[in-house]
C-alpha cells in the first residue's frame, strides 16, 4: 500500500523539513534506519509498533511530497492504490469513500474534487476487508507532517514579516532622507542668496572707496563653508551640512556687521 502526502508551500526548508520530521517520528516511537539524505530528495525505512515501510521524500517544485510505501502482506487488497494530500482525516476519508455506491474511480474524483483538506483515497472491493490496510503509521505520519508543515509556514510567515519590516524601514528611511534632503536644499539656497547679497555690497562698497577688507574675508569665509556643505550634500552626505551652515550663516552676520562698521566710518 502506498500513502502520499503533499505539504504545501515548504520546499524552500526542505532540510528543516526533514530534519524536523524525523525528529518528530522519533519522539512518537519511530524507528528511522537506512536514511539517505540528499539536497532535494531522502530515503529511510521506518518501524512503528508492528508495521514498518518506506519513505521517500523530494521537492515537487514549492511543495514536498512525502511517499509511505507499506511493507507487508497486502492479501485483501484486489485493485487500486491508497494516498494521501496534505494533512490528516485518513481514516474517516477512507471510510466515506468505501461506502459509496458508485465506482472507485467516481468516488476518489468526488473526494478530490469535494476539495478534501488531507486524508487518503483508495480502490479496494469492501470496506470491511479494508479496514485492516488502515494503517496506524499512516495516520501518525499524516499528523506529523501537519504539525511541521504549520511550524514552517510560521517560520516562513515570520520571515516574510521580518522582509517586509525592513522593506518598510527602507522606505521610512528614503522618506526621511527625502525630507532631509528638502530641508538642506532651502537651507543651502537661502544661505547662497545671502553670501551673493552681501558679495555685491562688498564690491560696490570697495568700489565706492571703502575699506572692505575685513568684511570681504568673512564673506570668503562663509563662501567656502557653503561650498563644503554644498558638496556634502551633492553626496548625501548630511550630518556635516547643518553645522557648516550655522558656520557660513555666522560669517554672513560679521561680514555685514564689518561692511556696515566700514561704511560708519568713512
Amino acid at each position: 500500500m502506498v500513502f502520499i502526502y503533499y505539504s504545501q508551500g515548504v520546499a524552500s526548508l526542505y532540510t528543516d523539513f526533514t530534519e524536523r520530521l524525523m525528529s518528530r517520528l522519533a519522539l512518537k516511537g519511530t524507528e528511522i534506519t537506512q536514511q539517505v539524505l540528499n539536497a532535494t530528495t531522502a530515503t529511510m525505512h521506518v518501524r512503528h509498533t508492528d508495521e514498518q515501510g518506506k519513505l521517500d521524500l523530494a521537492v515537487e517544485k514549492l511543495n514536498v511530497k512525502v511517499t509511505y510505501t507499506v511493507d507487508r502482506n497486502r492479501k485483501e487488497i484486489t485493485k487500486g492504490v491508497a494516498g494521501a494530500v496534505a494533512g490528516a482525516g485518513l481514516g474517516g476519508l477512507i471510510g466515506s469513500l468505501l461506502h459509496r455506491e458508485e465506482g472507485a474511480g467516481e468516488a476518489i474524483a468526488g473526494a478530490i474534487g469535494g476539495a478534501a483538506a488531507g486524508g487518503a483515497y483508495g480502490a479496494y472491493d469492501g470496506y470491511e476487508e479494508s479496514k485492516d490496510e488502515r494503517t496506524a503509521f499512516a495516520e501518525v505520519l499524516a499528523e506529523t507532517l501537519q504539525e511541521v508543515e504549520d511550524e514552517l509556514r510560521e517560520i516562513l510567515e515570520g520571515q516574510e514579516q521580518a522582509r517586509e519590516d525592513a522593506r518598510e524601514r527602507g522606505r521610512q528611511r528614503i522618506e526621511e532622507d527625502n525630507e532631509k534632503a528638502e530641508e538642506y536644499r532651502g537651507m543651502l539656497e537661502d544661505l547662497y542668496g545671502q553670501v551673493l547679497a552681501i558679495q555685491e555690497e562688498i564690491d560696490m562698497a570697495g568700489s565706492e572707496g571703502t575699506n572692505v577688507t575685513k568684511a570681504k574675508g568673512r564673506i570668503d569665509r562663509a563662501e567656502s563653508l557653503y561650498k563644503e556643505a554644498q558638496a556634502s550634500f551633492d553626496k548625501k552626505e548630511y550630518p556635516p551640512i547643518k553645522p557648516k551652515v550655522t558656520a557660513a550663516q555666522n560669517m554672513v552676520d560679521k561680514a555685514r556687521e564689518a561692511l556696515s562698521e566700514a561704511q560708519s566710518g568713512e
